[in-house]
């Protein structure tokens, strides 16, 4: 006889043909500039996966044309950080 509390909840995750899931960013934590031989390199702290907190710096520009939903609201640069060899690096704070 099957025991009622062994029940587990059926997850709607759609699988792909080569076996990968869809998973999209959740939110843009921090944002930053590197400075680099007169280049400036923008990049984005983003949140995958709120459950396993997964988390990556990507680049500003490719995420902006796939995920334009995560940069409506403002952010506005808030520190400086100095790199060896004369780099530095802003942060910013998303409202």
């Amino acid at each position: 006889m099957a025991d009622p509390n062994h029940v587990l909840e059926q997850d709607d995750v759609q699988v792909h043909e080569d076996l990968t899931i869809g998973v999209g960013p959740v939110r843009i934590l921090d944002s930053q500039v590197n400075h680099l031989r007169g280049k400036e390199i923008r990049t984005v702290k983003v949140l995958w996966d709120e459950a396993i907190q997964e988390i990556t710096w990507e680049m500003e520009d490719v995420m902006r044309r796939s995920y334009p939903q995560l940069f409506t609201g403002k952010f506005s640069f808030s520190r400086t950080k100095n790199f060896k060899g004369g780099g530095n690096v802003r942060s910013a704070e998303f409202n």
